[in-house]
């Protein structure tokens, strides 16, 4: 090799030997940029699309004092369903489930469930029977299951049955069939000075005995269908007694009194997934200002379920015709989320 080529390659390595920290420091400082990123989106487990943008842009304008689409602290009220919007209802309500359960330790104190329907649906396990008793073979349970304790009492049965029941097709914990990305907006919101709270269905006292360890949402922020209570003195202490008869149904027109009942506020968000939210989404969207209203739409046959119009349970038929003529927010399952429950990989 001549003296000039040794020459350039001493200088070749000597010049690569300096760049080469440059190129760790790039690689480094790209690197840190990325998980910088990562760690300012709100909503990681959604694909980045126009449903997971409307939100964003919603929340931003939403406490942006200077923008056209500013909402004071005090009207930031954003009102979620729950069977189905902030965790799954497939194949039937988990509520039931409990009642399920219910039936069945309550049983030896009550012979006469075995030959008397809907008890006798109950008890062998048959979901075909029990739907075919109605509406009013449910309420028929829930009164024999729910009334005659405490208020007390009861949250301790459903705090019990909630730590370890699972679900009898994907064998998950219930309160682990609770969707990620909606556990995100949740506190996407709260971070952004948005009060969450959840109108329900389903029973309040049942959801309020578990909702603020899963979702973070305090009992007092949960609003659902209630039974009448009764004071009364029990070895000298005051409890409070659950009665059968209804007080409050919190479904379809219900649940707009029910927000006004408990929150006197309108919201200005709101998320559903069914017909039984319609109203509580057409009352959010009448409000003045801005607002966004939503609906999460089943559409993951492999990682959930899929189903819409034609469902017993959420069914969505009048209030997904309602969203697209006035341009809601809709999530595809499917398109819009990485993942589906906590416990999975995105």
């Amino acid at each position: 090799m001549s003296v000039k080529r040794r020459v350039g390659c001493v200088r070749f390595r000597f010049a690569s030997l300096q760049a080469a920290p440059m190129c760790i420091l790039l690689v480094l400082l790209w690197l840190c940029s990325q998980a910088c990123l990562a760690a300012q989106d709100p909503l990681p487990s959604w694909n980045d699309g126009q449903v997971k943008q409307q939100i964003v842009t919603f929340v931003t304008k939403a406490t942006t004092e200077a923008g056209s689409g500013y909402i004071a602290p005090d009207r930031r009220i954003a009102v979620f369903d729950n069977d189905g919007t902030l965790w799954a209802e497939q194949p039937i309500y988990f509520q039931v489930f409990f009642v399920l359960d219910q039936v069945k330790a309550q049983a030896p104190q009550h012979p006469e469930w075995k030959t008397t329907e809907p008890f006798k649906s109950a008890l062998a396990g048959d979901l075909k029977g029990l739907a075919a008793s109605g509406e009013q073979g449910v309420a028929q349970l829930m009164a024999a299951t729910h009334a005659g304790m405490t208020t007390d009492e009861f949250a301790r049965r459903v705090s019990l049955w909630a730590s370890s029941a699972r679900h009898p097709t994907t064998h998950r914990m219930f309160t682990e069939m609770v969707y990620q990305p909606m556990l995100e907006l949740l506190h996407y919101l709260r971070d952004n000075g948005f009060k969450t709270y959840i109108v329900t269905g389903g029973g309040q006292d049942f959801v309020r005995a578990w909702a603020q360890a899963v979702y973070g949402v305090p009992p007092e922020q949960v609003i659902g269908s209630e039974g009448e209570l009764k004071f009364e003195l029990r070895d000298g202490q005051p409890v409070l007694m659950k009665q059968a008869k209804v007080a409050l149904l919190d479904d379809g027109p219900g649940k707009p009194v029910g927000i006004e009942r408990f929150i006197g506020r309108k919201p200005v968000f709101a998320f559903g997934n069914s017909d039984g939210d319609q109203q509580m989404l057409e009352w959010t969207a009448s409000g003045d200002g801005a607002h966004l209203v939503g609906l999460v739409h089943h559409t993951d046959a492999a990682r959930e379920w899929s189903y819409d119009r034609d469902s017993r349970v959420g069914k969505l038929d009048k209030a997904w015709d309602e969203a697209a003529a006035k341009g809601w927010t809709v999530v595809d399952m499917k398109q819009d989320w990485k993942q589906i429950y906590p416990s999975e990989k995105p």
